[in-house]
Protein backbone atom coordinates (compact mmCIF):
# COMPACT_ATOMS: atom_id res chain seq x y z
CA UNK A 1 0.00 0.00 0.00
CA UNK A 2 1.24 3.51 -0.76
CA UNK A 3 2.23 5.67 2.17
CA UNK A 4 -0.58 7.97 3.38
CA UNK A 5 1.67 10.98 2.93
CA UNK A 6 2.53 10.25 -0.72
CA UNK A 7 1.75 13.46 -2.56
CA UNK A 8 -1.48 13.36 -4.52
CA UNK A 9 -2.86 10.15 -3.03
CA UNK A 10 -5.12 9.18 -0.17
CA UNK A 11 -4.06 5.73 1.06
CA UNK A 12 -2.99 4.84 -2.49
CA UNK A 13 -5.91 6.36 -4.43
CA UNK A 14 -5.60 9.51 -6.54
CA UNK A 15 -8.72 11.61 -5.77
CA UNK A 16 -8.43 15.08 -7.36
CA UNK A 17 -11.27 16.64 -5.33
CA UNK A 18 -9.70 15.52 -2.04
CA UNK A 19 -6.43 17.13 -3.10
CA UNK A 20 -8.29 20.32 -4.09
CA UNK A 21 -9.89 20.50 -0.64
CA UNK A 22 -6.54 20.00 1.12
CA UNK A 23 -7.47 16.78 2.91
CA UNK A 24 -4.39 14.83 4.02
CA UNK A 25 -4.17 11.13 4.83
CA UNK A 26 -2.49 10.55 8.19
CA UNK A 27 -2.53 6.84 8.94
CA UNK A 28 -4.45 3.62 9.42
CA UNK A 29 -4.65 2.37 13.00
CA UNK A 30 -6.56 -0.70 14.12
CA UNK A 31 -8.60 -0.63 10.91
CA UNK A 32 -9.42 3.08 11.24
CA UNK A 33 -8.36 5.65 8.68
CA UNK A 34 -7.29 9.05 9.98
CA UNK A 35 -7.36 12.24 7.93
CA UNK A 36 -6.48 15.88 8.56
CA UNK A 37 -7.87 19.11 7.18
CA UNK A 38 -6.36 22.49 8.02
CA UNK A 39 -9.28 24.82 7.38
CA UNK A 40 -8.62 27.69 4.99
CA UNK A 41 -10.72 30.85 4.45
CA UNK A 42 -12.38 29.28 1.39
CA UNK A 43 -13.71 26.43 3.58
CA UNK A 44 -15.81 28.89 5.65
CA UNK A 45 -19.48 29.74 5.58
CA UNK A 46 -20.91 33.22 6.22
CA UNK A 47 -20.41 32.72 10.00
CA UNK A 48 -16.67 32.15 9.60
CA UNK A 49 -16.81 28.46 10.58
CA UNK A 50 -16.37 25.35 8.43
CA UNK A 51 -19.03 25.13 5.74
CA UNK A 52 -21.27 22.07 6.00
CA UNK A 53 -20.13 20.98 2.56
CA UNK A 54 -16.48 20.67 3.59
CA UNK A 55 -17.55 18.81 6.76
CA UNK A 56 -19.62 16.38 4.66
CA UNK A 57 -16.72 15.94 2.23
CA UNK A 58 -14.30 15.11 5.04
CA UNK A 59 -16.77 12.63 6.55
CA UNK A 60 -17.40 11.02 3.13
CA UNK A 61 -13.65 10.62 2.54
CA UNK A 62 -13.24 9.06 6.00
CA UNK A 63 -16.05 6.60 5.30
CA UNK A 64 -14.78 5.90 1.80
CA UNK A 65 -11.16 5.30 2.72
CA UNK A 66 -12.11 2.84 5.44
CA UNK A 67 -14.46 0.98 3.08
CA UNK A 68 -11.98 0.99 0.18
CA UNK A 69 -9.17 -0.43 2.29
CA UNK A 70 -11.50 -3.14 3.61
CA UNK A 71 -12.84 -4.03 0.15
CA UNK A 72 -9.48 -3.77 -1.60
CA UNK A 73 -11.05 -1.84 -4.49
CA UNK A 74 -12.84 1.45 -5.18
CA UNK A 75 -16.16 2.21 -3.49
CA UNK A 76 -19.00 4.67 -4.01
CA UNK A 77 -21.22 6.14 -1.32
CA UNK A 78 -24.85 5.01 -1.53
CA UNK A 79 -26.11 6.74 1.62
CA UNK A 80 -24.66 9.00 4.31
CA UNK A 81 -26.39 10.30 7.43
CA UNK A 82 -24.64 13.29 9.00
CA UNK A 83 -24.86 14.98 12.39
CA UNK A 84 -23.36 18.45 12.92
CA UNK A 85 -22.52 18.82 16.61
CA UNK A 86 -20.15 21.81 17.01
CA UNK A 87 -18.57 24.50 14.84
CA UNK A 88 -15.54 23.38 12.86
CA UNK A 89 -12.49 25.62 13.28
CA UNK A 90 -8.74 25.33 12.80
CA UNK A 91 -7.40 21.82 12.30
CA UNK A 92 -9.91 18.98 11.91
CA UNK A 93 -9.09 15.30 12.33
CA UNK A 94 -11.44 12.72 10.83
CA UNK A 95 -11.53 9.02 11.54
CA UNK A 96 -13.43 6.38 9.54
CA UNK A 97 -14.06 2.73 10.31
CA UNK A 98 -15.97 -0.22 8.92
CA UNK A 99 -18.71 -1.52 11.20
CA UNK A 100 -19.84 -4.38 8.95
CA UNK A 101 -18.71 -5.55 5.53
CA UNK A 102 -20.61 -7.74 3.14
CA UNK A 103 -19.82 -8.65 -0.46
CA UNK A 104 -22.03 -5.98 -2.00
CA UNK A 105 -22.25 -3.25 0.67
CA UNK A 106 -20.09 -1.96 3.51
CA UNK A 107 -21.42 -0.13 6.59
CA UNK A 108 -19.12 2.53 8.04
CA UNK A 109 -18.95 5.23 10.72
CA UNK A 110 -16.89 8.41 10.79
CA UNK A 111 -16.32 11.34 13.09
CA UNK A 112 -14.52 14.66 13.00
CA UNK A 113 -12.85 16.25 16.01
CA UNK A 114 -11.14 19.61 16.36
CA UNK A 115 -7.63 20.15 17.74
CA UNK A 116 -9.02 20.17 21.30
CA UNK A 117 -10.71 16.79 20.77
CA UNK A 118 -14.24 18.21 20.64
CA UNK A 119 -16.61 16.22 18.44
CA UNK A 120 -17.56 18.44 15.49
CA UNK A 121 -19.59 16.01 13.34
CA UNK A 122 -20.29 12.33 12.81
CA UNK A 123 -21.77 10.18 10.07
CA UNK A 124 -22.82 6.69 9.18
CA UNK A 125 -22.64 5.48 5.63
CA UNK A 126 -23.45 2.66 3.26
CA UNK A 127 -20.81 2.15 0.56
CA UNK A 128 -20.67 -0.15 -2.44
CA UNK A 129 -17.49 -1.70 -3.83
CA UNK A 130 -17.15 -1.18 -7.60
CA UNK A 131 -14.79 -2.31 -10.35
CA UNK A 132 -11.67 -0.34 -11.18
CA UNK A 133 -12.68 2.41 -13.57
CA UNK A 134 -15.90 3.18 -11.72
CA UNK A 135 -19.54 2.69 -12.57
CA UNK A 136 -20.92 1.69 -15.94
Amino acid sequence: MDQPSERGTVFGAHIPFVNHCGIEALDVREGRTRLRLALRPEHANNLGIAHGGVICTLLDVALGTAARLKAGRPVVTLDMQTRFLAPGRGILIAEGRVTRAGRSVIFCEAEIRDADGELVASATGLLKPVREGGLR
